[in-house]
């Protein structure tokens, strides 16, 4: 007999049909696994000692990016049940968890992995900020809104000043959030790169870069507003001040994704953003 596969399940409670559905979704997969927790995402992380095999997020797509982050190095497959908008990451219905539920809790050719960024901010030389970054780290001007001045560096060489609202720093699972909307390019989410992308930069010459999956980013805030921040995933926030500098790297570890076998690698940027249409 095989071993049965460990299961957590989590939603968001802010969600009221997300919390309804939690008992109807462990009912369905404890024919096919062992549920060994559940929950909200948002309650104590004591489920992290539980070993899931999987994970059911039952939400959109913030609630998987917060999992995410929170596992660390102990990611293992997530599979998102959408009761959010657009759900880029939450590719399942929980009618097709149900009609699915085996071969998504037990095909391993259907977790895709995908790349994550390690961020940090440093003051004078001492880091005070640091995260994960599923889709993006986004440097924002802020109030009182002016624009602001930053320097790039990729690999210890200065590439750039660019002058504007600020700048996204992208995955290729990110490709399509912030970034696409600053004019960036959309990346195969199996991808292995950065996108670096201005936000309306005051220049007819910056244009989004994409820089291979191992360089380090450093961005030196020249001049920046009182208001202005970096921010991980929409999620969580940093202050840049004038001279912090924040520094972007591949993570050592990928973020896991179930994938829908009922859907197309291209699915939901055709069907939901109406990409080419």
């Amino acid at each position: 007999m095989s071993k049965q596969s460990r299961v957590l399940v989590l939603c968001n409670p802010e969600k009221p049909e997300a919390r309804a559905a939690m008992e109807s979704v462990i009912a369905c997969i404890s024919r096919e696994a062992l549920v060994v927790a559940s929950g909200a995402v948002t309650e104590n992380k004591e489920w992290l000692g539980r070993n899931p095999d999987r994970i059911i997020v039952l939400g959109g797509d913030g609630s998987i990016l917060a999992v995410a982050r929170e596992l660390q190095d102990r990611q293992v497959p997530i599979i998102g049940v959408n009761f959010g908008k657009l759900g880029f990451l939450a590719e399942f219905s929980f009618e097709e968890l149900q009609n699915n539920a085996g071969r998504i809790l037990t095909d391993s050719a259907l977790v895709s992995r995908r790349m994550m960024l390690t961020t940090e901010v440093a003051r004078n030389g001492q880091g005070y900020g640091d995260s994960l970054a599923v889709n993006d780290c986004v440097v924002h001007a802020g109030p009182p809104f002016r624009m602001i001045e930053l320097s790039i560096a990729v690999n210890g060489e200065y590439l750039t000043s660019v002058s504007g609202d600020g700048l996204v720093l992208a995955t290729p699972t990110g490709s399509t959030a912030q970034n696409m909307s600053a004019g960036g390019p959309i990346l195969a989410p199996g991808a292995r790169a950065i996108v670096v992308s201005p936000i309306s930069p005051h220049s007819l010459t910056h244009r989004p870069l994409v820089v291979a999956a191992d360089a380090v980013i450093e961005v030196l805030a020249r001049r920046v507003n009182e208001g202005t921040t970096a921010v991980i995933d929409g999620q969580i926030s940093f202050p840049l001040g004038p001279g912090d500098r924040l520094t972007v790297r591949q993570a050592a570890y990928d973020f896991q994704l179930v994938r829908n076998p009922g859907q197309a690698q291209w699915h939901t940027l055709t069907q939901k953003l109406k990409w080419g249409q």
